[in-house]
């Protein structure tokens, strides 16, 4: 056992450097302690792992100027596509977990291991979920010169014809594609998925009568809805979408199991501080309440929502678990 020198200046000396020891390791104890202290005293990253100009780019730069002003210190947006957003994802699970490196990740989050196999991160153990952001509801669209008035009407034309129901994807994988593939397992239909390079094109292909339907955002539909060319069917949601408001939902079509939507939010590396999460998580909730910001959000397309950090893990979770079976039951490959 070790013991204090008996010699009172020995003494002095030996208690003067265990105080100043103690001094050094206060700030890490601290951090590790999740006191987040003056966090943040210089500019964040906020990695968005889609190229500039998309829903995700746009919407996670909403959230970081608001960000920003609250919390005094820039949120720096910093774009890294690729990979199915995988690329951003590894960048932030590998960051140090000081609260300087966050991720706004998106939808595909919770599907690129059920897509890919094996990753070079782990979605569960290198994250910590901080706040979902928004959802991007999903809308079943047909041609307005089709004879289907209804989702039943679409079903029924896919079971009498051989070859099934086309569909428009706007890419193979997204979110999208599995809301399509989960509604022909729920109306017990034969159906079919072409992909193509985002919305704007799976409704050019829509407006040319070359596929049947298309299941996704609705944002660049809207001027062909509101001209008469194209017809809204239904929501892929628990409840109408204020996105537009008119479209019933699928449950009300009579297929409540199709339920699906994009999303994006907040994350950080795991073992951030929980007082810096915490911190963050309350900044968004007042961010994501304000009129202004959700009628920047509904003007895209999105519905503003947040969450508590474990109402997110958990919402991830049931993400992960849905959209797995669907991709096992539709032998759907990652490209």
């Amino acid at each position: 056992m070790h013991r204090p020198p008996k010699d009172p200046a020995r003494r002095a000396i030996a208690h003067a450097a265990l105080a100043a020891l103690g001094a050094l390791a206060m700030p890490s104890l601290a951090l590790a302690q999740g006191n987040a202290g003056s966090w943040p005293t210089r500019p964040v990253r906020v990695i968005s792992p889609y190229g500039a100009g998309g829903s995700n780019d746009i919407s996670a730069r909403i959230v970081c100027e608001e960000l920003g002003r609250r919390l005094g210190q820039q949120f720096i947006v910093e774009n890294k596509p690729g990979a199915g957003t995988r690329l951003g994802n590894e960048m932030v699970a590998r960051a140090t977990p000081d609260g300087y490196t966050l991720l706004f990740a998106a939808a595909p989050f919770a599907i690129v291991e059920s897509l890919y196999g094996k990753l070079s991160y782990d979605p569960r153990k290198d994250f910590k979920p901080i706040s979902l952001a928004v959802v991007a509801p999903i809308f079943l669209v047909v041609n307005a010169a089709s004879p289907f008035k209804t989702v039943a009407d679409l079903v029924a034309h896919g079971k009498a014809n051989p070859q099934g129901l086309t569909f428009a994807s706007p890419g193979a994988g997204s979110g999208p594609h599995l809301a399509g593939e989960l509604f022909f397992r729920e109306a017990k239909v034969k159906g079919l998925t072409v992909h193509f390079r985002g919305d704007a094109t799976a409704y050019t292909e829509l407006l040319a009568g070359r596929v049947d339907a298309t299941l996704t955002a609705i944002t660049s539909a809207l001027p062909h809805v509101q001209s008469g060319k194209l017809r809204v069917l239904a929501v892929a949601s628990d409840a109408r979408s204020p996105v537009y408001a008119e479209a019933p939902t699928m449950a009300e079509q009579g297929f409540p199991g199709v339920v699906g939507y994009g999303w994006f939010g907040m994350m950080a590396p795991a073992g951030t501080p929980d007082a810096v999460v915490g911190k963050v998580n309350a900044e968004m909730k007042a961010i994501l309440e304000d009129a202004g910001v959700r009628q920047k959000m509904l003007a895209m397309g999105l519905q503003a929502q947040g969450s508590s950090p474990a109402e997110f893990a958990a919402f991830i979770g049931k993400e992960t678990t849905k959209w797995a079976a669907v991709v096992k039951a539709a032998d759907i490959k990652g490209e």
